[in-house]
């Protein structure tokens, strides 16, 4: 008897963390996803800061990288690839469902339907250059993180997410910036000029290395697991 109740109190007690470490992973790939979508529709917008071209989406974008880190923690490495391609595959067809629901036919007495299709129609260059610039950029922060914990340390974790972010950023601006805005005609989009593009590009950079060193502490929000 004693026994089975000191069994029955182990499977207890070991069902706690997975239930736990679930409901986390649920947040955080729902966090994910939710700040890609964010960020793919307010990048349509360029704006000035302090005087400088960007596009909006970088407020919110690069919080996604620390958030692929804490998945990586969470779900392992196969687990963040997942995600990674999901969520490339929900922003597509996100843009489908908006190209299709702007091309429908407005109701007269809503008067909105032009403002609609000019704000959020796709613009085709920038969708792919997003897209593409995350699935690569999310890509090698996982290959980079999952080098560090397994080769180097897993000490230190907020320097993983920094080491993987250091390297990923930069690949990500790097692609978006040229793919979406560059002074080349594609999709029917003829680019802007490269001091615009250099402008985006720069700004980019210093807002995205910002947001990752805030967002660092969101990887101690779940307990460091050997699962790579």
């Amino acid at each position: 008897m004693q026994s089975t109740v000191s069994t029955k109190q182990e499977e207890r007690r070991a069902e706690i963390p997975v239930a736990t470490l679930s409901k986390v992973a649920i947040v955080v790939v729902a966090a994910y996803i939710a700040a890609q979508m964010l960020s793919d529709i307010a990048s349509l917008k360029i704006g000035l800061v302090a005087g400088l071209a960007v596009d909006m989406g970088t407020f919110i974008y690069p919080i996604t990288f620390t958030l692929r880190d804490v998945v990586h923690k969470v779900m392992g490495k196969r687990g963040a690839q997942t995600l990674i391609v999901t969520a490339a595959g929900i922003n597509l067809f996100m843009v489908l469902y908006l190209m299709w629901a702007a091309s429908v036919e407005s109701d007269p007495s809503w008067g909105l339907g032009a403002e609609f299709s000019a704000v959020l129609a796709p613009v085709w260059r920038i969708v792919a250059a997003s897209i593409l610039a995350e699935v690569v950029s999310e890509l090698i922060d996982t290959e980079v993180y999952h080098l560090f914990v397994t080769r180097v340390t897993r000490r230190f974790q907020w320097l993983r997410v920094l080491t993987s972010n250091s390297i990923s950023v930069p690949v990500d601006n790097l692609i978006f910036a040229v793919g979406a805005f560059a002074p080349i005609t594609l999709f029917g989009m003829e680019g802007l000029p490269w001091a615009v593009v250099w402008q985006i590009f720069v700004f980019n950079l210093v807002v995205k290395y910002a947001i990752t060193l805030i967002s660092l502490p969101l990887i101690y929000v779940v307990p460091d697991r050997r699962v790579d």
